[in-house]
């Protein structure tokens, strides 16, 4: 019958949102996953960069120092 029909097009519906949802979950999780790991390599860089200014800084610091003293 046409409700037999109905019920199993909605059944086979229900089955793929499903299916979709799990493969949803599974890459929702290595996005987060990417991001957690793109944060902590900024947060890395970031300080990296940090400490170059810091020496360069330093350098010039030294070097106008030197130069003052000739």
């Amino acid at each position: 019958s046409s409700l037999d029909e109905e019920l199993a097009v909605l059944e086979t519906r229900v089955r793929e949102l499903g299916s979709l949802c799990a493969r949803l979950k599974l890459e929702n999780r290595s996005l987060r996953e990417q991001q957690d790991a793109l944060v902590e390599e900024r947060a890395r860089l970031v300080e990296k960069n940090e400490t170059a200014r810091s020496k360069v800084e330093q350098m010039i610091v030294r070097l106008k120092a030197m130069e003052a003293g000739h």
